[in-house]
């Protein structure tokens, strides 16, 4: 792993003991948290859901790094500092490793790439004026296999509660017809009421 080799080599005892302890969040960052590709249940399944403190209006909830310091803090039994300098230096390892070789690869999570856009010929969308845009350097972002799988199981989930809906909304359900005493087969009073004023 890219993060492993930089985080421990050429760096003095500070690092490599932080490094150290940074191991279970990279394990816990690393591990995936469904299903593998074998089909075993992960051992990440008992970590607890990150849940979002703040609305942010018309962009949602969000999590932010607050929510996923606490959550591993929690879960390793670590301070809040010491874990939110683990995860900041795991940022710092992701983003020195981009600037350096342009490609890290965490595997069960995706890969982050660093591309070059040509430069080109844009229009103003307000003013339809054409503008040129130089060429620049962007990072992007392919989700892990496992990632896509649970995006995928989420979209699914999304379609058949809004098929779900639709059908529910076009197709109210009929009126249960009175019910008739079983034993008998002779109607109830409801039945008797109706019938005595047809």
């Amino acid at each position: 792993m890219a993060i492993a080799g930089k985080a421990a080599s050429g760096c003095g005892f500070e690092s490599k003991l932080l490094f150290q302890t940074a191991q279970p969040f990279l394990t816990l960052m690393l591990t995936p948290i469904t299903l593998g590709a074998s089909g075993r249940p992960s051992l990440a399944r008992s970590l607890p859901r990150l849940t979002a403190s703040k609305d942010h209006g018309n962009r949602g909830l969000i999590v932010t790094k607050k929510e996923i310091v606490k959550t591993i803090s929690e879960e390793i039994g670590l301070t809040q500092l010491k874990t939110k300098e683990i995860v900041q230096k795991t940022f710092d390892a992701i983003v020195e490793t981009l600037v350096e070789d342009h490609r890290i690869e965490l595997r069960n999570f995706g890969v982050f790439e660093v591309k070059r856009r040509a430069a080109r010929k844009a229009r103003n969308p307000r003013t339809g004026e054409k503008v040129f845009v130089p060429e620049k350097f962007v990072v992007t972002f392919k989700p892990g296999k496992e990632m896509e799988e649970r995006v995928r199981e989420l979209e699914r989930r999304a379609n058949e509660a809004a098929r779900q809906q639709t059908l529910g909304q076009n197709h109210a359900p009929a009126p249960t017809p009175p019910a008739t005493n079983q034993t008998f087969g002779s109607p109830t009073g409801y039945e008797q009421e109706s019938g005595s004023s047809a």
